[in-house]
Protein backbone atom coordinates (compact mmCIF):
# COMPACT_ATOMS: atom_id res chain seq x y z
CA UNK A 1 0.00 0.00 0.00
CA UNK A 2 1.21 3.17 -1.11
CA UNK A 3 2.00 6.27 1.79
CA UNK A 4 -1.13 7.84 3.29
CA UNK A 5 -0.70 11.77 4.82
CA UNK A 6 -4.39 12.41 4.84
CA UNK A 7 -8.02 11.55 5.31
CA UNK A 8 -8.91 13.40 1.66
CA UNK A 9 -7.13 10.47 -0.10
CA UNK A 10 -9.54 8.29 -1.54
CA UNK A 11 -10.69 4.96 -2.00
CA UNK A 12 -9.97 4.16 -5.48
CA UNK A 13 -5.98 4.84 -4.82
CA UNK A 14 -5.80 2.07 -2.87
CA UNK A 15 -8.80 -0.09 -4.41
CA UNK A 16 -8.53 -3.75 -5.56
CA UNK A 17 -8.95 -5.25 -8.62
CA UNK A 18 -12.80 -6.90 -8.86
CA UNK A 19 -13.19 -10.70 -9.60
CA UNK A 20 -16.13 -11.22 -11.96
CA UNK A 21 -19.51 -12.35 -11.57
CA UNK A 22 -18.66 -11.94 -7.38
CA UNK A 23 -20.99 -9.24 -6.82
CA UNK A 24 -25.15 -8.47 -7.27
CA UNK A 25 -26.46 -5.49 -7.52
CA UNK A 26 -29.75 -3.88 -8.20
CA UNK A 27 -29.44 -0.98 -10.89
CA UNK A 28 -29.93 2.31 -8.95
CA UNK A 29 -29.50 0.29 -5.57
CA UNK A 30 -26.68 1.25 -3.19
CA UNK A 31 -26.33 -2.20 -1.19
CA UNK A 32 -25.83 -5.09 -2.92
CA UNK A 33 -24.37 -8.61 -1.75
CA UNK A 34 -20.85 -10.36 -2.18
CA UNK A 35 -21.24 -14.03 -3.46
CA UNK A 36 -17.82 -15.77 -3.33
CA UNK A 37 -18.15 -19.70 -3.36
CA UNK A 38 -20.49 -20.50 -0.69
CA UNK A 39 -19.27 -17.34 1.77
CA UNK A 40 -22.05 -14.31 1.09
CA UNK A 41 -21.57 -10.53 2.60
CA UNK A 42 -23.10 -7.42 2.52
CA UNK A 43 -21.66 -4.33 0.28
CA UNK A 44 -21.95 -0.85 -0.14
CA UNK A 45 -21.93 1.04 -3.19
CA UNK A 46 -19.55 3.95 -3.52
CA UNK A 47 -18.06 6.62 -5.48
CA UNK A 48 -14.05 6.50 -6.95
CA UNK A 49 -13.89 10.11 -5.23
CA UNK A 50 -14.95 8.79 -1.89
CA UNK A 51 -12.64 9.82 1.11
CA UNK A 52 -10.85 7.75 3.58
CA UNK A 53 -13.21 10.09 6.03
CA UNK A 54 -16.35 9.74 4.34
CA UNK A 55 -16.08 6.19 4.30
CA UNK A 56 -16.37 5.49 8.11
CA UNK A 57 -19.86 6.80 7.29
CA UNK A 58 -20.53 4.38 5.16
CA UNK A 59 -18.75 1.32 6.92
CA UNK A 60 -21.09 2.24 9.83
CA UNK A 61 -24.42 2.05 8.26
CA UNK A 62 -25.14 -1.34 8.70
CA UNK A 63 -27.44 -2.85 11.64
CA UNK A 64 -24.12 -3.74 13.96
CA UNK A 65 -20.62 -2.58 13.47
CA UNK A 66 -19.45 -6.48 13.31
CA UNK A 67 -21.29 -6.38 10.09
CA UNK A 68 -19.18 -3.72 8.50
CA UNK A 69 -19.64 -4.06 4.99
CA UNK A 70 -17.22 -4.55 1.58
CA UNK A 71 -17.12 -1.06 -0.32
CA UNK A 72 -17.75 -1.60 -3.81
CA UNK A 73 -16.48 1.14 -6.19
CA UNK A 74 -18.45 1.29 -9.29
CA UNK A 75 -18.16 3.93 -12.31
CA UNK A 76 -20.71 6.33 -13.89
CA UNK A 77 -22.15 3.19 -15.81
CA UNK A 78 -22.84 1.23 -12.67
CA UNK A 79 -20.09 -1.06 -13.72
CA UNK A 80 -17.98 -2.53 -10.44
CA UNK A 81 -14.12 -1.45 -10.60
CA UNK A 82 -12.60 -2.32 -7.62
CA UNK A 83 -13.37 -3.25 -4.21
CA UNK A 84 -11.88 -1.97 -0.51
CA UNK A 85 -12.62 -5.15 2.54
CA UNK A 86 -12.61 -4.17 6.53
CA UNK A 87 -9.17 -5.07 6.83
CA UNK A 88 -7.94 -3.15 3.77
CA UNK A 89 -9.74 0.11 5.32
CA UNK A 90 -8.26 -0.20 8.86
CA UNK A 91 -5.31 -1.15 7.76
CA UNK A 92 -4.91 2.16 5.86
CA UNK A 93 -6.14 4.27 9.19
CA UNK A 94 -3.27 2.75 11.09
CA UNK A 95 -0.90 3.16 8.32
CA UNK A 96 -2.31 6.61 7.51
CA UNK A 97 -2.18 7.17 11.57
CA UNK A 98 1.76 6.39 11.42
CA UNK A 99 2.45 8.31 8.68
CA UNK A 100 1.03 11.76 10.23
CA UNK A 101 2.81 10.70 13.69
CA UNK A 102 6.20 10.78 11.72
CA UNK A 103 5.51 13.81 9.53
CA UNK A 104 4.34 15.81 12.76
CA UNK A 105 7.26 14.89 14.67
CA UNK A 106 9.76 15.70 11.43
CA UNK A 107 7.74 18.38 10.84
CA UNK A 108 8.26 20.09 14.38
CA UNK A 109 11.70 19.04 15.00
CA UNK A 110 12.60 20.42 12.16
CA UNK A 111 10.73 24.37 12.93
CA UNK A 112 13.17 26.65 14.17
CA UNK A 113 10.67 28.17 16.64
CA UNK A 114 9.34 26.67 19.93
CA UNK A 115 6.10 24.68 19.13
CA UNK A 116 3.68 23.46 22.31
CA UNK A 117 0.60 21.22 21.78
CA UNK A 118 -1.52 21.04 24.76
CA UNK A 119 -5.04 18.51 25.26
CA UNK A 120 -8.03 19.71 26.53
CA UNK A 121 -6.69 19.07 30.23
CA UNK A 122 -3.22 21.80 29.44
CA UNK A 123 -1.31 18.57 29.02
CA UNK A 124 1.38 18.71 26.88
CA UNK A 125 1.32 16.35 24.09
CA UNK A 126 3.78 17.99 21.73
CA UNK A 127 7.48 19.80 22.92
CA UNK A 128 9.70 19.48 20.20
CA UNK A 129 13.76 20.46 19.96
CA UNK A 130 13.65 24.12 19.64
CA UNK A 131 11.40 24.68 22.39
CA UNK A 132 14.06 22.43 24.64
CA UNK A 133 16.58 24.87 23.37
CA UNK A 134 15.06 27.99 24.36
CA UNK A 135 13.62 26.94 27.50
CA UNK A 136 16.48 24.48 28.05
CA UNK A 137 13.26 21.80 29.44
CA UNK A 138 13.92 17.91 27.87
CA UNK A 139 10.95 16.56 26.46
CA UNK A 140 10.95 13.75 28.73
CA UNK A 141 10.51 16.12 31.32
CA UNK A 142 7.75 18.12 29.98
CA UNK A 143 5.46 15.60 27.97
CA UNK A 144 2.69 14.30 29.71
CA UNK A 145 3.13 16.84 32.61
CA UNK A 146 0.94 20.00 32.98
CA UNK A 147 2.20 23.26 31.64
CA UNK A 148 1.41 24.96 34.89
CA UNK A 149 4.45 22.41 36.21
CA UNK A 150 7.06 24.43 34.46
CA UNK A 151 5.55 28.37 34.05
CA UNK A 152 3.46 30.50 36.02
CA UNK A 153 -0.08 30.26 35.19
CA UNK A 154 -0.46 33.61 34.19
CA UNK A 155 2.15 34.00 31.89
CA UNK A 156 0.99 31.25 29.64
CA UNK A 157 -0.75 32.14 26.43
CA UNK A 158 -1.77 28.82 25.54
CA UNK A 159 -4.61 29.30 28.45
CA UNK A 160 -6.35 31.59 26.77
CA UNK A 161 -6.48 29.40 23.55
CA UNK A 162 -7.68 26.62 25.88
CA UNK A 163 -10.22 28.12 27.64
CA UNK A 164 -11.45 31.08 26.00
CA UNK A 165 -11.18 29.77 22.45
CA UNK A 166 -8.89 33.03 21.14
CA UNK A 167 -6.34 33.26 18.91
CA UNK A 168 -2.95 35.79 19.07
CA UNK A 169 -0.50 36.30 16.34
CA UNK A 170 2.85 37.46 16.96
CA UNK A 171 1.87 38.95 20.39
CA UNK A 172 5.21 39.83 22.79
CA UNK A 173 5.31 37.58 25.19
CA UNK A 174 7.77 37.07 28.54
CA UNK A 175 7.57 33.74 29.49
CA UNK A 176 10.27 33.46 31.98
CA UNK A 177 12.37 36.34 33.49
CA UNK A 178 14.84 37.44 30.77
CA UNK A 179 13.03 35.35 28.20
CA UNK A 180 11.72 36.97 25.31
CA UNK A 181 9.02 35.06 22.30
CA UNK A 182 6.94 36.29 19.89
CA UNK A 183 4.09 33.91 19.98
CA UNK A 184 1.38 32.79 17.93
CA UNK A 185 -1.64 30.78 19.63
CA UNK A 186 -4.70 28.90 18.29
CA UNK A 187 -7.03 26.05 20.02
CA UNK A 188 -7.25 23.26 18.23
CA UNK A 189 -11.06 22.04 17.29
CA UNK A 190 -13.04 19.27 16.32
CA UNK A 191 -16.57 19.71 15.53
CA UNK A 192 -16.84 22.95 17.60
CA UNK A 193 -14.84 21.24 20.49
CA UNK A 194 -11.87 22.90 21.85
CA UNK A 195 -9.43 19.25 22.40
CA UNK A 196 -6.36 20.97 22.59
CA UNK A 197 -4.32 24.02 21.76
CA UNK A 198 -1.10 24.50 19.79
CA UNK A 199 1.79 27.60 20.17
CA UNK A 200 4.64 28.62 18.13
CA UNK A 201 6.97 30.68 19.94
CA UNK A 202 9.77 32.58 18.09
CA UNK A 203 12.86 33.17 20.44
CA UNK A 204 13.37 37.10 20.50
CA UNK A 205 15.35 37.18 23.73
CA UNK A 206 19.10 38.05 21.62
CA UNK A 207 16.67 40.76 19.48
CA UNK A 208 15.74 42.58 22.34
CA UNK A 209 19.22 42.42 24.09
CA UNK A 210 21.04 43.61 20.86
CA UNK A 211 17.67 46.24 20.74
CA UNK A 212 18.36 47.33 23.97
CA UNK A 213 22.27 47.55 23.39
CA UNK A 214 22.05 49.40 19.98
CA UNK A 215 19.62 52.20 22.08
CA UNK A 216 22.74 52.59 25.13
CA UNK A 217 25.42 52.61 21.86
CA UNK A 218 23.43 55.18 20.21
CA UNK A 219 22.78 57.11 22.60
CA UNK A 220 26.56 58.00 23.02
CA UNK A 221 27.41 57.96 19.71
CA UNK A 222 24.53 60.57 19.37
CA UNK A 223 26.08 62.70 22.47
CA UNK A 224 29.61 62.23 20.38
CA UNK A 225 27.54 62.97 17.05
CA UNK A 226 26.46 66.32 18.19
CA UNK A 227 29.67 67.61 19.48
CA UNK A 228 31.03 66.57 15.84
CA UNK A 229 28.45 67.79 13.97
CA UNK A 230 29.46 71.46 13.61
CA UNK A 231 32.33 70.18 12.34
CA UNK A 232 31.31 67.29 10.13
CA UNK A 233 28.60 69.54 8.49
CA UNK A 234 31.02 72.00 7.25
CA UNK A 235 33.07 69.47 5.63
CA UNK A 236 30.06 66.76 4.41
CA UNK A 237 26.98 68.94 2.98
CA UNK A 238 25.44 65.36 2.94
CA UNK A 239 25.83 64.68 6.62
CA UNK A 240 22.23 65.95 7.38
CA UNK A 241 20.69 63.04 5.37
CA UNK A 242 21.09 59.84 7.46
CA UNK A 243 21.03 56.22 7.26
CA UNK A 244 23.23 53.48 6.00
CA UNK A 245 20.78 50.96 3.85
CA UNK A 246 22.64 50.43 0.56
CA UNK A 247 19.23 52.02 -1.08
CA UNK A 248 19.96 55.62 0.75
CA UNK A 249 23.89 55.44 0.29
CA UNK A 250 23.76 54.74 -3.49
CA UNK A 251 21.38 57.73 -3.83
CA UNK A 252 23.69 60.12 -1.99
CA UNK A 253 26.84 58.62 -3.88
CA UNK A 254 24.97 59.58 -6.96
CA UNK A 255 24.16 63.07 -5.58
CA UNK A 256 27.56 63.48 -4.73
CA UNK A 257 28.73 62.91 -7.91
CA UNK A 258 26.15 65.30 -9.47
CA UNK A 259 26.51 68.05 -6.95
CA UNK A 260 30.32 68.69 -8.92
CA UNK A 261 28.70 69.49 -12.01
CA UNK A 262 26.17 72.20 -13.27
CA UNK A 263 23.71 70.01 -14.04
CA UNK A 264 20.12 70.53 -13.72
CA UNK A 265 18.80 67.79 -11.36
CA UNK A 266 15.58 66.10 -11.36
CA UNK A 267 14.65 64.56 -7.77
CA UNK A 268 12.35 61.69 -7.69
CA UNK A 269 10.85 60.35 -4.24
CA UNK A 270 7.41 60.16 -2.36
CA UNK A 271 5.75 62.86 -0.30
CA UNK A 272 8.78 62.94 2.99
CA UNK A 273 11.33 61.36 1.64
CA UNK A 274 13.74 64.22 1.69
CA UNK A 275 13.91 65.47 -1.45
CA UNK A 276 14.43 69.29 -0.31
CA UNK A 277 17.30 68.05 2.04
CA UNK A 278 19.27 66.06 -1.31
CA UNK A 279 18.52 69.65 -2.84
CA UNK A 280 20.13 71.50 -0.40
CA UNK A 281 23.39 69.25 0.48
CA UNK A 282 23.84 68.85 -3.89
CA UNK A 283 23.88 73.01 -3.33
CA UNK A 284 26.16 73.10 -0.53
CA UNK A 285 28.32 70.55 -2.36
CA UNK A 286 28.92 72.35 -4.97
CA UNK A 287 30.76 75.40 -6.62
CA UNK A 288 27.52 77.59 -6.22
CA UNK A 289 27.83 76.74 -2.56
CA UNK A 290 28.63 80.64 -1.01
CA UNK A 291 25.29 82.14 -3.68
CA UNK A 292 21.82 81.79 -2.49
CA UNK A 293 19.73 78.68 -2.65
CA UNK A 294 16.15 79.76 -3.13
CA UNK A 295 12.96 77.09 -3.17
CA UNK A 296 9.75 77.27 -4.08
CA UNK A 297 6.55 75.05 -4.13
CA UNK A 298 5.09 74.84 -7.67
CA UNK A 299 2.15 73.48 -5.70
CA UNK A 300 1.68 76.24 -3.12
CA UNK A 301 1.13 79.24 -4.85
CA UNK A 302 -1.74 79.80 -6.53
CA UNK A 303 -1.22 79.81 -10.80
CA UNK A 304 -2.65 83.36 -10.90
CA UNK A 305 0.82 84.41 -8.49
CA UNK A 306 3.01 81.87 -9.73
CA UNK A 307 4.04 83.84 -12.47
CA UNK A 308 5.13 87.08 -10.20
CA UNK A 309 6.72 84.93 -7.84
CA UNK A 310 8.72 83.19 -10.16
CA UNK A 311 9.58 85.39 -12.54
CA UNK A 312 9.25 89.08 -10.24
CA UNK A 313 7.03 92.28 -11.46
CA UNK A 314 8.16 95.23 -13.00
CA UNK A 315 7.02 98.45 -10.88
CA UNK A 316 3.43 99.53 -10.98
CA UNK A 317 2.72 96.27 -13.03
CA UNK A 318 -0.46 95.53 -11.16
CA UNK A 319 -2.83 97.56 -7.96
CA UNK A 320 -1.07 96.65 -4.93
CA UNK A 321 2.02 95.80 -6.33
CA UNK A 322 5.18 97.56 -4.45
CA UNK A 323 6.31 100.23 -6.59
CA UNK A 324 9.82 99.79 -7.23
CA UNK A 325 8.95 96.52 -8.31
CA UNK A 326 9.81 93.03 -6.80
CA UNK A 327 12.96 90.77 -8.27
CA UNK A 328 11.32 87.19 -8.04
CA UNK A 329 12.69 83.79 -7.20
CA UNK A 330 14.48 83.21 -10.26
CA UNK A 331 16.97 86.02 -10.49
CA UNK A 332 17.13 86.09 -6.75
CA UNK A 333 18.58 83.04 -7.32
CA UNK A 334 21.17 83.96 -9.81
CA UNK A 335 24.45 82.21 -9.44
CA UNK A 336 23.39 79.91 -6.79
CA UNK A 337 20.57 77.40 -7.01
CA UNK A 338 16.88 77.26 -7.55
CA UNK A 339 14.27 74.58 -6.14
CA UNK A 340 11.57 73.94 -7.77
CA UNK A 341 9.91 71.06 -6.13
CA UNK A 342 6.86 69.16 -6.71
CA UNK A 343 7.30 70.84 -10.43
CA UNK A 344 4.58 67.66 -11.65
CA UNK A 345 1.98 70.28 -10.02
CA UNK A 346 2.83 73.38 -12.45
CA UNK A 347 0.13 74.11 -14.74
CA UNK A 348 0.64 73.79 -18.60
CA UNK A 349 0.86 77.61 -19.50
CA UNK A 350 3.40 78.38 -17.27
CA UNK A 351 5.25 75.10 -17.64
CA UNK A 352 6.17 77.40 -21.08
CA UNK A 353 6.95 79.89 -20.18
CA UNK A 354 9.51 78.08 -17.33
CA UNK A 355 10.92 76.08 -20.62
CA UNK A 356 11.97 79.37 -22.45
CA UNK A 357 13.17 81.09 -19.57
CA UNK A 358 15.55 77.89 -18.85
CA UNK A 359 16.86 77.59 -22.42
CA UNK A 360 17.32 81.39 -22.95
CA UNK A 361 18.73 82.30 -19.57
CA UNK A 362 16.75 85.54 -19.33
CA UNK A 363 13.26 86.26 -18.81
CA UNK A 364 10.73 89.39 -18.41
CA UNK A 365 9.31 90.35 -15.11
CA UNK A 366 5.43 90.47 -14.78
CA UNK A 367 5.17 94.00 -16.44
CA UNK A 368 8.44 94.57 -17.72
CA UNK A 369 10.43 95.35 -21.25
CA UNK A 370 13.79 94.68 -20.15
CA UNK A 371 15.00 91.14 -20.46
CA UNK A 372 17.05 89.76 -17.42
CA UNK A 373 19.57 87.09 -17.45
CA UNK A 374 20.37 84.79 -14.83
CA UNK A 375 23.17 81.99 -14.33
CA UNK A 376 20.91 79.92 -12.11
CA UNK A 377 21.37 75.97 -11.57
CA UNK A 378 17.74 74.21 -11.45
CA UNK A 379 17.01 71.36 -9.24
CA UNK A 380 13.29 70.14 -9.36
CA UNK A 381 11.57 67.79 -7.53
CA UNK A 382 8.07 65.43 -7.65
CA UNK A 383 6.47 63.09 -6.50
CA UNK A 384 4.45 62.68 -9.37
CA UNK A 385 5.30 59.96 -12.45
CA UNK A 386 6.57 62.88 -14.90
CA UNK A 387 6.62 60.15 -17.77
CA UNK A 388 3.13 59.58 -17.58
CA UNK A 389 1.64 62.56 -17.18
CA UNK A 390 3.66 63.66 -20.56
CA UNK A 391 1.92 60.35 -21.97
CA UNK A 392 -1.64 61.91 -20.65
CA UNK A 393 -0.69 65.40 -21.89
CA UNK A 394 -0.26 66.50 -18.65
CA UNK A 395 3.25 67.72 -18.61
CA UNK A 396 4.63 69.18 -21.48
CA UNK A 397 7.50 66.77 -23.20
CA UNK A 398 10.32 69.32 -23.78
CA UNK A 399 10.25 70.79 -20.44
CA UNK A 400 10.54 67.14 -18.59
CA UNK A 401 13.92 66.46 -21.37
CA UNK A 402 15.08 69.94 -20.06
CA UNK A 403 14.43 69.11 -17.13
CA UNK A 404 15.27 64.97 -16.51
CA UNK A 405 19.46 65.84 -17.62
CA UNK A 406 20.16 63.61 -14.52
CA UNK A 407 17.49 62.00 -12.83
CA UNK A 408 17.85 60.95 -8.87
CA UNK A 409 15.49 58.60 -6.68
CA UNK A 410 15.39 59.10 -3.00
CA UNK A 411 13.62 55.45 -1.55
CA UNK A 412 10.98 55.41 0.31
CA UNK A 413 11.44 54.60 4.47
CA UNK A 414 9.53 51.05 3.88
CA UNK A 415 12.05 50.00 1.71
CA UNK A 416 14.90 51.06 3.99
CA UNK A 417 13.35 49.71 7.44
CA UNK A 418 17.26 48.74 8.20
CA UNK A 419 17.66 52.23 9.00
CA UNK A 420 14.44 52.72 11.30
CA UNK A 421 16.56 52.10 14.12
CA UNK A 422 19.14 54.28 13.65
CA UNK A 423 16.41 57.22 12.75
CA UNK A 424 14.20 56.49 15.50
CA UNK A 425 16.79 57.28 18.38
CA UNK A 426 18.31 59.94 16.35
CA UNK A 427 15.04 61.20 16.56
CA UNK A 428 14.56 60.22 20.19
CA UNK A 429 17.33 62.14 21.30
CA UNK A 430 16.57 65.04 19.58
CA UNK A 431 13.16 65.75 20.89
CA UNK A 432 14.33 64.78 24.71
CA UNK A 433 16.76 67.78 24.22
CA UNK A 434 14.03 70.37 23.03
CA UNK A 435 11.55 68.87 25.46
CA UNK A 436 14.01 69.17 28.17
CA UNK A 437 14.06 65.31 29.63
CA UNK A 438 15.67 62.11 29.88
CA UNK A 439 15.86 60.01 27.25
CA UNK A 440 13.00 57.23 27.18
CA UNK A 441 13.65 53.53 26.54
CA UNK A 442 11.50 52.23 23.51
CA UNK A 443 10.02 48.83 24.40
CA UNK A 444 10.08 46.05 22.02
CA UNK A 445 6.95 45.84 21.17
CA UNK A 446 6.86 49.31 20.02
CA UNK A 447 10.02 49.03 17.96
CA UNK A 448 8.38 45.79 16.49
CA UNK A 449 5.13 47.77 15.44
CA UNK A 450 7.30 50.88 13.93
CA UNK A 451 9.50 48.10 11.94
CA UNK A 452 6.07 46.55 10.85
CA UNK A 453 4.53 50.06 9.68
CA UNK A 454 4.30 50.52 5.83
CA UNK A 455 5.51 54.50 6.66
CA UNK A 456 3.24 56.21 3.70
CA UNK A 457 4.54 59.75 4.86
CA UNK A 458 8.25 58.58 5.32
CA UNK A 459 10.68 60.36 7.30
CA UNK A 460 8.11 63.34 7.69
CA UNK A 461 5.95 61.07 9.14
CA UNK A 462 8.28 58.81 11.84
CA UNK A 463 9.91 62.27 12.88
CA UNK A 464 6.19 63.56 14.00
CA UNK A 465 5.05 59.87 15.33
CA UNK A 466 8.77 59.81 17.32
CA UNK A 467 7.74 63.66 18.72
CA UNK A 468 4.42 62.10 19.88
CA UNK A 469 6.12 58.94 21.47
CA UNK A 470 8.23 61.46 23.25
CA UNK A 471 5.85 63.54 24.47
CA UNK A 472 3.76 60.54 25.48
CA UNK A 473 6.08 58.48 27.23
CA UNK A 474 5.77 57.40 30.79
CA UNK A 475 8.52 56.71 33.43
CA UNK A 476 10.98 56.57 31.09
CA UNK A 477 9.59 53.86 28.79
CA UNK A 478 7.23 54.45 25.84
CA UNK A 479 4.43 51.50 25.51
CA UNK A 480 2.40 50.31 22.46
CA UNK A 481 -0.80 52.01 24.10
CA UNK A 482 1.85 55.70 23.35
CA UNK A 483 1.44 54.72 19.22
CA UNK A 484 -1.08 56.64 17.02
CA UNK A 485 -4.01 54.39 16.55
CA UNK A 486 -3.04 54.07 12.73
CA UNK A 487 0.12 51.95 13.25
CA UNK A 488 -1.52 50.15 15.96
CA UNK A 489 -4.24 49.31 13.02
CA UNK A 490 -1.73 48.78 10.39
CA UNK A 491 0.91 47.22 12.07
CA UNK A 492 1.58 43.78 12.99
CA UNK A 493 -0.52 43.66 16.52
CA UNK A 494 2.21 43.42 19.03
CA UNK A 495 0.76 43.33 22.99
CA UNK A 496 2.54 43.48 26.44
CA UNK A 497 1.48 40.51 28.81
CA UNK A 498 4.94 40.87 31.18
CA UNK A 499 6.16 43.72 32.07
CA UNK A 500 9.67 44.08 30.38
CA UNK A 501 11.41 45.17 33.10
CA UNK A 502 10.62 42.03 35.68
CA UNK A 503 8.82 39.35 36.16
CA UNK A 504 5.00 39.42 36.97
CA UNK A 505 1.80 40.81 35.02
CA UNK A 506 2.24 44.21 33.33
CA UNK A 507 -0.08 47.05 34.86
CA UNK A 508 0.31 50.50 33.18
CA UNK A 509 2.17 52.13 36.36
CA UNK A 510 1.14 55.26 38.22
CA UNK A 511 3.52 58.45 36.81
CA UNK A 512 6.25 58.83 39.50
CA UNK A 513 7.02 62.37 40.46
CA UNK A 514 9.58 64.21 38.90
CA UNK A 515 11.43 64.57 42.09
CA UNK A 516 11.49 60.91 43.17
CA UNK A 517 13.30 60.61 39.72
CA UNK A 518 17.08 60.68 39.45
CA UNK A 519 17.70 63.21 36.17
CA UNK A 520 21.28 62.29 35.95
CA UNK A 521 20.69 58.21 35.16
CA UNK A 522 19.80 56.76 31.92
CA UNK A 523 17.87 54.28 32.27
CA UNK A 524 17.73 53.15 28.83
CA UNK A 525 18.20 48.98 29.13
CA UNK A 526 17.26 46.84 32.19
CA UNK A 527 20.42 45.23 33.66
CA UNK A 528 21.13 41.88 33.36
CA UNK A 529 19.31 40.28 36.45
CA UNK A 530 16.54 40.61 38.34
CA UNK A 531 18.58 42.04 41.50
CA UNK A 532 20.62 44.43 39.69
CA UNK A 533 17.13 46.07 38.20
CA UNK A 534 16.10 46.07 41.68
CA UNK A 535 19.04 47.81 42.89
CA UNK A 536 18.98 50.51 39.29
CA UNK A 537 15.28 51.34 40.03
CA UNK A 538 16.00 52.11 43.86
CA UNK A 539 19.05 54.19 43.13
CA UNK A 540 17.58 56.21 40.22
CA UNK A 541 14.23 56.72 42.69
CA UNK A 542 16.67 57.57 45.77
CA UNK A 543 15.76 54.64 47.44
CA UNK A 544 11.66 55.49 47.33
CA UNK A 545 10.37 52.18 47.46
CA UNK A 546 7.10 53.40 46.27
CA UNK A 547 8.30 54.94 43.42
CA UNK A 548 10.74 52.21 42.37
CA UNK A 549 8.03 49.63 42.89
CA UNK A 550 5.79 51.76 40.52
CA UNK A 551 9.30 51.94 37.97
CA UNK A 552 9.20 48.32 37.61
CA UNK A 553 5.67 47.73 37.49
CA UNK A 554 5.16 45.57 40.55
CA UNK A 555 3.07 46.10 43.83
CA UNK A 556 5.39 47.67 46.69
CA UNK A 557 4.55 44.13 48.87
CA UNK A 558 6.17 42.15 46.06
CA UNK A 559 8.98 44.61 46.25
CA UNK A 560 9.98 44.48 49.52
CA UNK A 561 9.28 40.41 49.17
CA UNK A 562 12.30 40.08 46.29
CA UNK A 563 14.57 42.92 48.37
CA UNK A 564 14.25 40.61 51.36
CA UNK A 565 15.22 37.17 48.74
CA UNK A 566 17.77 39.10 47.89
CA UNK A 567 19.19 40.14 50.79
CA UNK A 568 18.58 44.11 49.39
CA UNK A 569 18.84 46.73 52.75
CA UNK A 570 19.85 50.43 52.54
CA UNK A 571 23.53 49.70 52.17
CA UNK A 572 22.84 47.89 49.05
CA UNK A 573 22.45 51.28 47.13
CA UNK A 574 23.78 54.43 47.18
CA UNK A 575 23.25 57.82 45.82
CA UNK A 576 25.11 61.21 45.98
Amino acid sequence: MKPLFSLDSTLSSFANPIPPDIFKIRAGETIGEWVDKEQKGRVVIVSPTTTLEQSISHMLAGPAVSDLPTLVIVDEQGTPTGMVEPYQLMTAFVVLTQNQSALLSTLMDTMSEAVTIVDSRNVVQHWNRAAETIYEINREQVVGTSLDEHFASESIRLLDALRQGTSVQRVYHIPRPDSHVLINAAPIRREGEIIGAISIEQDITELVRLNEELAHTTAHLHNLQQEMSRFQAADDPFYAIKGHSASIQSAIGSAKKVAQTDATVLIYGESGVGKELFAKAIHQASRRHEKPFIAINCGAIPAALFESELFGYQGGAFTGAEKKGKPGKLELAHGGTLFLDEIGELPLELQVKLLRALQERQFYRVGGTEPITVNTRIVAATNRQLEQMVTDGRFREDLYYRLNVFSLEIPPLRERREDLPELVQIFIHEYSVAHDHSVPRISPEVMQALYDYNWPGNIRQLRNVIERLSILQENGVILPEHLPSVIRTHAEPTHVSVHTLIGGTYAPPTPTPPSLIRPSIAYTSPPANEKERILAALERTYGNKKAAAELLGVSRGTLYNKMKKFNINEESFKWD
